[in-house]
């Protein structure tokens, strides 16, 4: 063998100690091409896909399976499949967001071609996991069309103005997101078909070492109730009855009273067979209403009904009696008044679908004591804040989310007016979950307190107040609009409110509003909630007291 010479030794180690070359700008470095993996997959090893949301990570990192970060190492993967595992996504807006939904058509644009859903520009937020499932469903984003967030970050994110819209997983959907329809499908809905809905993905393994959750959203762990406001089958409505048909009132909102798994019906007013026949009109404010009428309540599905109303003991302790016994005769429990002041504080427990939800209510009008119930006469409860702070804390101990409704001080402007305020605050901070006046006439805004809702007044749902008269002659009809509120149950958690909303026609009978109706009332109260980006919060509109007006017979 030929030795090298001591010259070329000096050379070689020269040009090894040398920096290397830098590659020019704009040219792609010639990288050597490594040599492919040659190592054997470990046995029973599981590499999960960037895709998997975290529900599905959980699952499969606690069946101790070895974790590896490459496809080409494991034996089992978790990925995007054409059978397993079906996890819903839900297009979301912050909750103050007028659209309720759009196309399949108009999100894929938005994705490939960066154009903007709300309007402001904004990209759609959401988590890497959820871009990549997309991702590969969709192909590759145009670029601006998404940000991604961590998910703990997305929804105080997307409340930062101006407002974003998001695609999160079902599991991730709290109060403070509006779920928007795709398709005209909602996964908070009851009747939702995920054969029609496009935000789906299947995620599977290759082999069955242990067992995925068949889906993220299943109908039998959901909950939904309908709170509704005022109704009084009285007057001009109960003239309409008597003419038209005694279920007409509840025709035009049938589906979305019936279809509640719990409907809410705060009934003011006590039956009372002796009741003289209706005369439209505000001249009358001793009310009651004919047996007959409670067909209503049956024809609409209600479940539960509220008795804190002023009216209730108007004509008498016999005929609140009376009506007490229809009610438990029709296996329909009430709550916020009873046979006395015990029965009156009880709370009503239901658990349905797994959710338990407890009703508990009271009547805060100081200077009602007349209709409240006593150790010995019927009446709707008193707002005995003591008790009922306490009784929220131990009911919700006990794993009941507390739903808590107010008859309280009226005013005719969107509130919230009085000491409504303190009252609503203090049960939601003891602990309730939902907090709801049933006794405006005209509609309040609402809030959130936390993750508590708080909705201080929903307006009148079967009562005949057309319009009104203010004080100054001017003469209103915002008491014609109407909110009823769906909140939504899954799992042991409250997840959601949509306000469903309704227009009062022929003096008794709420329809359904149309775009340019629901446009206008949710924008108007959006920003009387203080939660409108471009508009500022208007001044408060001065109270008044409700005086009695004439109206036309129907």
């Amino acid at each position: 063998m030929k030795k090298l010479s001591p010259i070329f030794i000096i050379i070689f180690l020269i040009a090894a100690c040398a920096p290397a070359m830098e590659t020019p700008a704009g040219t792609t470095p010639n990288i050597p091409t490594q040599p492919t993996s040659t190592q054997t997959p470990m046995p029973d090893a599981l590499w999960i896909s960037p895709a998997v949301p975290d529900v599905l990570r959980e699952s499969a990192n606690a069946s101790d399976l070895p974790l590896v970060d490459s496809s080409d190492l494991a034996t089992q993967t978790l990925d995007i499949s054409d059978a397993g595992s079906l996890w819903i996504y839900a297009l979301v807006a912050p909750f103050p967001t007028v659209t309720d939904g759009i196309s399949s058509a108009d999100l894929l644009n938005v994705w490939k071609n960066g154009s903007s859903l709300t309007g402001n520009g904004q990209p759609l937020l959401m988590a890497e996991s959820t871009l990549g499932a997309f991702t590969a469903l969709w192909g590759e984003p145009a670029s601006g069309a998404v940000r991604t967030v961590a998910n703990d970050e997305i929804l105080a994110e997307a409340w930062n103005q101006p407002f974003h819209w998001a695609i999160i997983p079902f599991e991730e959907i709290k109060p403070k997101w509006k779920v928007l329809a795709v398709d005209g499908q909602s996964p908070i809905r009851k009747e939702f078909d995920a054969n029609l809905y496009p935000l789906k993905l299947t995620f599977g393994l290759t082999n069955a070492a242990f067992e995925l959750p068949a889906t993220n959203r299943d109908d039998s762990k959901m909950t939904t109730v309908v709170l509704t406001g005022v109704t009084a089958l009285v007057r001009a409505t109960a003239f309409t009855m008597e003419t038209k048909g005694v279920t007409r009132p509840g025709e035009l909102v049938y589906d979305w009273l019936h279809g509640a798994d719990i409907l809410h019906i705060s009934n003011e007013v006590a039956f009372d067979p002796s009741c003289p026949y209706p005369k439209p009109g505000y001249t009358n404010f001793i009310l009651c209403s004919d047996p007959k009428y409670f067909e209503l309540l049956q024809y609409v599905g209600t479940d539960i009904v509220e008795l804190t109303g002023d009216h209730f003991a108007d004509r008498g302790a016999q005929a609140m009696r009376d009506t007490l016994k229809m009610y438990t005769d029709n296996g329909i429990p009430y709550y916020g008044g009873g046979a006395d002041t015990t029965e009156a504080r009880k709370p009503v427990l239901m658990e349905v679908n797994g959710n338990k939800i407890a009703f508990m209510g009271c009547n805060g009008k100081i200077s009602y004591t007349f209709v409240k119930a006593t150790d010995i006469r019927p009446g709707a409860a008193d707002c005995d804040y003591e008790f009922f702070t306490q009784q929220v804390k131990d009911v919700a101990a006990q794993g009941y989310m507390v739903i808590f409704t107010f008859q309280h001080e009226e005013c005719y402007h969107y509130g919230p007016c009085y000491r409504q305020e303190e009252g609503f605050h203090a049960v939601a901070d003891a602990g309730s979950t939902i907090v709801s006046g049933s006794q405006a006439h005209y509609p309040h805004l609402m809030e959130f307190r936390g993750d508590v809702f708080v909705h201080f007044g929903l307006g009148n749902l079967f009562f005949d107040q057309m319009t009104y008269n203010m004080p100054d002659g001017s003469v209103i009809d915002e008491t014609r609009r109407e909110f009823i509120d769906r909140h939504v149950f899954y799992d042991g958690k409250y997840i959601g409110t949509e306000l469903l909303t309704a227009m009062l026609e022929d003096f008794s009978r709420p329809r359904p509003m149309n775009e340019r109706e629901r446009t206008q009332f949710l924008s108007e109260y959006f920003a009387y909630s203080g939660w409108t980006e471009s508009q500022p919060v208007p001044a408060p509109q001065p109270t008044v007291t409700l005086t009695p007006i004439a109206l036309p017979k129907p």
